[in-house]
C-alpha cells in the first residue's frame, strides 16, 4: 500500500497521481491527497504507515487540482490544509478558475466534484513559509498557487505537477496541463538554483526518484 521513499518517507498511488506522507517530530504530513474517490486510500496509506488520524498534524497541497486535492474535505482529520495562496480561494470555493484557458477551463468543469475546504482550516502559503520541517518554495505555471515543499531532514522535495516523470526522464509540466508553460519551466529552473540539494524527488505522476534528485533536476533545468 505504501512505498519507502526515504526513512519516514513513504509514497503510494491514488487514482492516476502519487501522494506521500512524512513523518516528522510533531506528526503526520500527508503531501496532496487524491481525487474526491481516494479518501479511503490516503486513509488506509496512514493506517499502513503505522499511524493513527490523529497522528495527522497537517495536510500539505501542491496546488488546486481534482486529483491532488479531492478527497481533502473528506477525510476524517481535523488538521490544517496547507496551499499557495493563489490557488487557496478554488479550494475553498470562494471563487472558480473560470474559462479563460484550457486548463482553468477544466478545472471549472471537474470542480463540481470536489467538496469544498472550509475556509477555517485553509492556510495560504507564500514563497519561503516554514511550515513544520518543510520549507515552500513557490513555483507557479502549471497552476498560479502552485508550490513545491523541500524537507532538508528527510532529504526529499515534493514537486507536485511542475515536474513529470516518463520513462526515466524528467519533464517540466506541458502547456496542454498547465496555465503557462513557460513560466512552469522557469519555475523548474528557479528551483533548481534555489533549493537546497536533496536526494529524492517525488512528483504527482510518474516514479518518484529515490537518489541524485537535485542533480536531476538540475539537468532538467539546463535542458529548458
Amino acid at each position: 500500500m505504501v512505498t519507502a521513499l526515504r526513512e519516514d518517507v513513504w509514497w503510494y498511488e491514488c487514482t492516476g497521481v502519487n501522494a506521500f506522507l512524512l513523518a516528522d517530530e510533531d506528526g503526520l504530513t500527508p503531501v496532496d491527497a487524491g481525487t474526491p474517490f481516494d479518501a479511503d486510500r490516503v486513509e488506509a496509506a496512514v493506517d499502513a504507515a503505522g499511524f493513527d488520524r490523529e497522528d495527522v498534524a497537517r495536510i500539505l497541497l501542491t496546488h488546486y487540482d481534482l486529483d491532488h486535492v479531492g478527497s481533502v474535505a473528506k477525510l476524517a482529520v481535523d488538521a490544517p490544509v496547507y496551499v499557495g495562496t493563489a490557488d487557496a480561494d478554488y479550494l475553498t470555493g470562494a471563487r472558480r478558475p473560470g474559462l479563460s484557458g484550457l486548463k482553468p477551463a477544466i478545472q471549472t468543469a471537474v470542480g463540481v466534484l470536489i467538496p469544498d475546504v472550509p475556509a477555517d482550516r485553509v492556510r495560504r502559503v507564500e514563497d519561503g513559509d516554514a511550515i513544520g520541517g518543510f520549507t515552500a518554495y513557490h513555483t507557479p505555471g502549471h497552476t498560479p498557487g502552485h508550490v513545491a515543499y523541500v524537507h532538508e531532514a528527510r532529504d526529499v522535495a515534493v514537486l507536485g505537477d511542475s515536474v513529470i516523470e516518463r520513462g526515466g526522464s524528467l519533464r517540466s509540466s506541458p502547456w496542454y496541463l498547465s496555465y503557462d508553460a513557460g513560466r512552469a519551466e522557469d519555475s523548474v529552473v528557479a528551483f533548481a538554483e534555489r533549493a537546497p540539494a536533496v536526494q529524492a524527488l517525488g512528483m504527482g505522476h510518474g516514479t518518484p526518484v529515490e537518489a541524485d534528485g537535485s542533480e536531476r533536476l538540475r539537468a532538467l533545468a539546463a535542458s529548458l
